[in-house]
């Protein structure tokens, strides 16, 4: 059988062990392959990561009523379902069409604590620096208080509390929860309920420290603590992800807003491609047969498949890459994502 091959001058990397500057003519990427930083964009501005994710998002009437119930209730929205449903991208739809700015990000591992959300202190960068002063004649040889500030970084959980108004929220999504130690989901309800947290190491010190400038997450500036106290004056809008992977405790569920997004189906998967991928047409030929293949794989095949991976094959569709026809293209890009042994899916039926 003749392998079906690429057109040469689509062809990137031609395996020829010939050096070329063939991918000088390749700069173009998929939309949600392109970096904000990349494009100098500030907050809310054109490029932004958050109207990269957020633009063009496709939002179902139970989305919608679960996102202003949490928002009017001030409640946590956990956000469950399948790898791929538009999770954690629901966050950057609302901060992006409520004008809010750029979500705060805090992926979560099995690592992850509650302080690290909070703030984090650099206590053996503190004492390097004295060390240094101490070294080179300048100062005293114990760390001045008024420098400890410069020292301690509030978490993306402690930067939303913090800048957060009843007039303009700050948008947290605390992505993958279901990924954390059994014990952060209860470590956050205190947070959550009060809005607020203490930072020991700065309501520890003297009265004539009572406001210290510390730095917020991800280069945001810097604010004043007082006496050691982050209080919100609104709580902010919280998403939290969960891929289903465990169960949580009643009392974090009863403080939460739930919402279980489902895989999209047929005209909503058309309109995810309308929104997601420039230059496509979801009415052509090649892109309805496409979908029909991708929901054929995921639904009547139960092959774990997300829908960045129709958005992919799509993608390639727009860009006219060689002749690699949609059997192949399906066996290459519509790869279940279990750690099931790959299998080369049956003919789509007609």
């Amino acid at each position: 059988m003749n392998e079906p091959k690429l057109l040469e001058e689509h062809l990137i990397f031609q395996g020829n062990s010939e050096p070329h500057q063939r991918i000088a003519q390749h700069t173009d990427s998929p939309p949600w392959r392109r970096f904000a930083h990349a494009q100098k964009a500030g907050d809310g501005s054109a490029g932004s990561v958050t109207e990269q994710r957020g633009k063009g998002y496709f939002a179902r009437p139970e989305e919608i009523r679960a996102v202003n119930i949490a928002i009017y209730l001030r409640r946590p929205l956990l956000v469950t379902g399948d790898p791929g449903t538009g999770k954690s991208t629901l966050a950057h739809a609302i901060a992006y069409e409520l004008g809010l700015g750029e979500v705060l990000v805090w992926p979560i591992t099995s690592r992850s604590t509650l302080q690290q959300g909070l703030y984090q202190y650099d206590a053996i960068g503190r004492l390097q620096e004295a060390s240094l002063r101490r070294e080179q004649g300048n100062g005293s040889p114990k760390p001045e208080l008024a420098d400890i500030g410069r020292f301690i970084r509030l978490g993306p959980l402690g930067t939303g509390l913090y800048l957060s108004k009843p007039e303009r929220p700050s948008v947290l999504l605390i992505d993958e929860i279901d990924k954390s130690d059994i014990d952060l989901p209860n470590d956050l309800l205190h947070v959550f309920e009060e809005g607020e947290f203490e930072i020991p190491e700065l309501s520890r010190l003297p009265e004539d420290c009572a406001n210290v400038p510390v730095w917020l997450h991800h280069g945001a500036g810097t604010r004043e603590v007082t006496r050691g106290r982050v209080r919100c004056e609104g709580f902010p809008i919280v998403l939290l992800t969960s891929n289903g992977e465990r169960d949580f405790p009643p009392a974090f569920l009863r403080r939460c807003v739930r919402l279980d997004i489902k895989a999209p189906k047929g005209d909503e998967l058309a309109a995810i491609v309308a929104q997601r991928v420039d230059q496509a047409n979801p009415k052509s030929a090649e892109v309805k047969e496409l979908i029909r293949i991708f929901e054929q794989d995921r639904d009547d095949s139960s092959r774990e498949l997300a829908t960045d991976q129709l958005l992919n094959a799509v993608y390639l569709l727009t860009k006219d890459v060689g002749t690699l026809d949609l059997q192949r293209l399906r066996e290459i890009v519509f790869r279940p994502l279990s750690n099931a042994p790959p299998e080369t899916p049956a003919a789509p039926q007609p």
